[in-house]
This record gives structure tokens, C-alpha cells and sequence, in this order.
């Protein structure tokens, strides 16, 4: 790919140049392949449907509707799952699509690096997701508004934007690298569902089996449950809001660090809980951490498996050989 000077000469175009190029022809690819269109809808159908039902329940037991001006700041962004497949739509064919219809060939003999692709296809998939997320948060402002009345604290919403961005990464770049490494659509959907599924059973069973759920703060997904603390003695009635530590928690702890930036985090066992007084009963303490730092861990996380799996995916996509 080279550039005519008006004296003649040939001049290939800026680094920029070209991965502006790898960008649109993955959008473009997106948009073929009806991604963009799906999430969109799917977005709708998320975004709608809980706010719709409320309404039609409560109307059908004959009760009002409390108000709720937390209903969006509150409900912690989109969950675990939602995330997962987002990512899945988004990447699972992302390389691997390429060496399956044998369009890497002509897209790699182009005076284009590896690098330049591998980076310009991430930087194509984050663009496709931000305007859905940005949709479902206008639908959910909006209509949370109209459903459960005026909402408190809708300046901290990009901020939890920005967290559900980063906890989709991981799992964006994990079913990356796991196309990229196989070069099939079906096992980096395959091995990414599996992934999710195994992580998810396991988390379930380390939370109520064993005292080392703090294993699960350095897995992807939710993490170990913890009860943001108030003051007095540690008892059900005593423990606020429920916050995760893992990197699908990412944007609720944001938002709960802002509103509560000196509350301490607590991580009991709840298996000695009095059936008959709950609220009232002692709770095992397993540890406590103060939220800055169940935050800072989550981000370093999260971080640090998108870099591990991105380097995955590139090196791959550089070793790959090409077949004419």
C-alpha cells in the first residue's frame, strides 16, 4: 500500500494510516456478518424487557410500584453472563473467521504488520461494543426514570461504563487467544463457553464449600462475595450492599468505591447463621479488606489477564504460517 508525491515518488502511508484501515475493514466485517445488528437488539431486549415486567407484576398482585432512584447506578451495570457473550459475538471469528474462509491470505500479503492487524481488530471490537453498552445505559436511565421515578447519582453511569468496557476485555481477549491459537470459530466459542461455565461451578462451590473463596478475586468472573460494613458489631442486619471482587464486579465496585470510598469490605461465612433470628445472629469472619483495595486488585486483574491473552493472540497471529 503505497502513496503517489506529486514529483513521483512512492511513499507508504503513516503507521496510523494503516491501522485506521484494519479498523474499518473490521467493522465492516462486523456489520456484514449482522454482529453489530444482533447486539443492538439484544441490548433492546435487556434493556426493556426487566423494566417492562415490574410493572405488569406488580399491577397483576395489585400493588404499587416503589420508587427506586438507585435502580440504575444500583443494579451494578450488566451482568456476568451478558458480558460473556457480548465478548463471544463480538471476537469468536474475529482471526480464526479469517484462516477458515482464507481471507488472512490477502489481508496479510497487504504492506501491513501482524501487529498492525492484531491491534486494529481489538481496537475494532471495543468500537462495536461501546455504542451497544451506550444504548442499553440511555434505555435504562430513561426508562428507569419513567418506571421507578428520578434517579440518584447518574454522573457515576460512564464510570460504570467504563468498568463493564474492561471486565468484557477479559473475556474478549480469552476467546481471542483461544481462536487465534486454534484458528476454528467453534473451539474459541467452545473453549470460551466452557471456560465460563467451569469458572462459574466452581466459584459457586468454592463460596459455599470452603473458607478460600479469595481464590476466586484472581479467577475472571464475579469473584468472592463480600458485604460492604457499617459500624458496630458485625451481624445480617449490619451488612450493606453486596459487592463482588472479581473482574466482572469491576464497574459495581467502581461505583460503590465513589458513593463509599472508606467502607471496609467484609467476607464472612454465612453457614452458622440462626434460621430462626438471622438477622440478628454472629457471622464468622473470614477477613476484611478496605474497598480501595478489592478495587485496585480487581483493575490489576483484569489488567493483567487482558495483556497475558492479547500477547496469547498475537504471538499466534505473528507465528502463524500462510499458505498461498
Amino acid at each position: 500500500m503505497t502513496t503517489a508525491t506529486h514529483k513521483g515518488e512512492r511513499v507508504h502511508p503513516s503507521w496510523a494510516t494503516r491501522f485506521w484501515a484494519v479498523v474499518r475493514y473490521e467493522l465492516l466485517w462486523n456489520i456484514r456478518k449482522k454482529k453489530f445488528l444482533g447486539m443492538i437488539i439484544v441490548a433492546l431486549a435487556l434493556a426493556i424487557i426487566p423494566l417492562a415486567l415490574s410493572p405488569i407484576l406488580y399491577s397483576i398482585i395489585g400493588q404499587p410500584l416503589a420508587k427506586n432512584p438507585n435502580y440504575v447506578v444500583g443494579s451494578g451495570g450488566i451482568g456476568g453472563l451478558v458480558l460473556f457473550l457480548f465478548a463471544l459475538v463480538t471476537v469468536m471469528n474475529s482471526v480464526s473467521g479469517e484462516f477458515e474462509s482464507g481471507t488472512i491470505v490477502p489481508l496479510l500479503t497487504k504492506p501491513v504488520s501482524r501487529t498492525t492487524v492484531f491491534l486494529g481488530k481489538l481496537s475494532a471490537a471495543v468500537i462495536t461494543l461501546l455504542p451497544v453498552y451506550v444504548l442499553l445505559f440511555v434505555i435504562q436511565v430513561i426508562g428507569g426514570t419513567i418506571v421507578y421515578g428520578p434517579q440518584d447519582n447518574l454522573y457515576l453511569v460512564p464510570l460504570s461504563l467504563l468498568g463493564i468496557i474492561i471486565s468484557t476485555l477479559v473475556w474478549m481477549t480469552l476467546i481471542l487467544a483461544i481462536g487465534s491459537v486454534s484458528k476454528s470459530s467453534l473451539l474459541a466459542a467452545l473453549g470460551g463457553f466452557l471456560t465460563y461455565i467451569a469458572l462459574y461451578i466452581s466459584s459457586g462451590i468454592l463460596s459455599v464449600f470452603s473458607g478460600q473463596a479469595w481464590i476466586l478475586t484472581y479467577l475472571p468472573g464475579y469473584g468472592a462475595l463480600g458485604y460492604i460494613k457499617g459500624s458496630g458489631p458485625l451481624t445480617m442486619a449490619n451488612l450493606s450492599a453486596s459487592v463482588g471482587t472479581g473482574t466482572d464486579s469491576i464497574a459495581a465496585i467502581l461505583v460503590s468505591y465513589v458513593l463509599h470510598p472508606s467502607s471496609v469490605v467484609a467476607f464472612v461465612n454465612l453457614g452458622g447463621l440462626s434460621t430462626t433470628f438471622p438477622q440478628v445472629s454472629p457471622l464468622t469472619v473470614l477477613y476484611t479488606e478496605p474497598l480501595l483495595e478489592v478495587l485496585l486488585t480487581a483493575v490489576a486483574v483484569a489488567l493483567t489477564y487482558i495483556v497475558v491473552f492479547s500477547l496469547i493472540s498475537w504471538y499466534a497471529l505473528k507465528r502463524a504460517q500462510i499458505l498461498e
